[in-house]
């Protein structure tokens, strides 16, 4: 069988390093493939003035499955006071090289999974009755809608006439922002669609009913965002009831469901929400679970088989120059293991996992979060594991 074609994009920061660990993981395990580099992230809006090169789109038109380790973002005035001296007369505005990825492919259904590891010393702990300490498994598969919602960019400053007047045919944005000259408005849009509300749904209930999940969760806001939190619950309540009758539907609110998630994580299987919403609840699950360096996702659109694979951690600047790296790669090479569950390597995908749950149990290899060190070049002269010694126990398992 001829080798799969991987598209690595290492980006920013720390993205680079984990992806060459996880890489190394890959192949420890048996995954025969062949990486390509895509260029993306902050050093090309800096030269190119585009941090998402067309040549890098090419690529995944061609080869289909990419890994993503991470971007630096950075605010619209500090973007531009970076951007080559001889581009800044040309009007460019930076956005985001991965939310750009996600609207170019449709990769509208973002899976985040948020699952404990026995023995992690970063797992969340609670207070039982009578003081007892309880450490509540948590299995989670939160479903993000990727590329509607406060995340699809349709937004102004000093809104055109047009946009102007037509907001101004709401009587609540006539009665209570009549008041504010428009140039001193700012609009962001949160824009749902039933096609693609269904899609995500469906994912969601899909993966309840694959892996025997009892409940599919609507986390939104529709006692307030009516038109759009209201929707989305109203067509899960159709969808559960027409397809779905055996797996439970359960409606919560996001700042409710941040408070509830400290009390009784296990309760919740399969959690769907919009892009905002789900942003936020898949952080608070992946706190539960270590933080961020345990946290993964993939980036999918099923019609025309497209993936791209990334943890959600960011790209850590401040740690890219140590001359040892030191930070968790744990959840680049669970998002790789996303990836080989895509293309139906699920066999390796499994056995890197055992081996990851081993070396996690087995706590002799730690890296500096796992160890609740402070994240400094000297942690690994002091015990914790670099990122290279943590690729190599997994592999050692292997």
């Amino acid at each position: 069988m001829a080798k799969r074609t991987i598209v690595s994009m290492p980006g920013d920061g720390i993205g680079k390093v984990v992806l060459e660990e996880t890489i190394r993981v890959l192949e420890a395990a048996g995954f025969k493939a062949n990486y390509v580099n895509g260029d993306i992230g902050w050093e090309f809006w800096c030269k190119e003035g585009n941090p998402l090169p067309e040549r890098t789109i090419k690529l995944i038109e061609e080869h289909k499955i990419g890994l993503f380790g991470a971007i630096t973002s950075k605010p619209k005035d500090a973007a531009f006071d970076e951007l080559a001296p001889e581009l800044k007369e040309k009007g460019l505005v930076y956005s985001s090289p991965i939310v750009g990825l996600r609207q170019h492919f449709g990769l509208d259904i973002c899976l985040r999974p948020c699952k404990s590891y026995i023995g992690n010393p970063l797992n969340f702990i609670r207070r039982g009755q009578g003081d007892a300490i309880e450490e509540p498994a948590v299995d989670v598969a939160i479903f993000r809608q990727n590329t509607e919602g406060l995340y699809g960019g349709v937004e102004w400053s000093n809104p055109p006439d047009q946009v102007y007047e037509a907001l101004m045919t709401h009587p609540k944005f006539k009665k209570n922002f009549e008041w504010c000259p428009k140039e001193e408005l700012s609009v962001s849009t949160r824009i749902f669609t039933k096609k693609y509300t269904e899609r995500i749904l469906r994912a969601a209930f899909e993966h309840a009913k694959k892996y025997g999940y009892k409940s599919v969760t609507v986390c939104e806001k529709p006692n307030v965002i009516r038109e759009t939190s209201g929707m989305m619950y109203k067509m899960a309540q159709q969808i559960q009831k027409a397809d779905y009758p055996n797996i439970e539907l359960w409606n919560t609110n996001i700042d409710a469901q941040m408070m509830w998630l400290t009390k009784n994580p296990e309760t919740y299987g399969v959690i769907v929400a919009g892009n905002m919403f789900g942003d936020i609840v898949s952080d608070g699950f992946a706190g539960l679970i270590g933080g961020l360096g345990f946290a993964c996702s993939a980036q999918i659109n099923p019609e025309k088989g497209i993936g791209v694979f990334e943890p959600t951690h960011g790209s850590a600047p401040k740690y890219a120059d140590y001359k040892v790296s030191i930070v968790n790669p744990i959840a680049m090479i669970e998002s790789a293991c996303m990836m080989l569950d895509f293309i139906d390597e699920n066999k390796i995908a499994a056995k890197i996992r055992k081996a990851v749950a081993e070396v996690i149990k087995e706590g002799k290899v730690r890296t500096y979060d796992m160890m609740k060190m402070a994240g400094r070049a000297d942690v690994v002269e002091k015990g914790a594991a670099s990122t290279q010694q943590m690729a190599d126990a997994v592999i050692a398992k292997l």
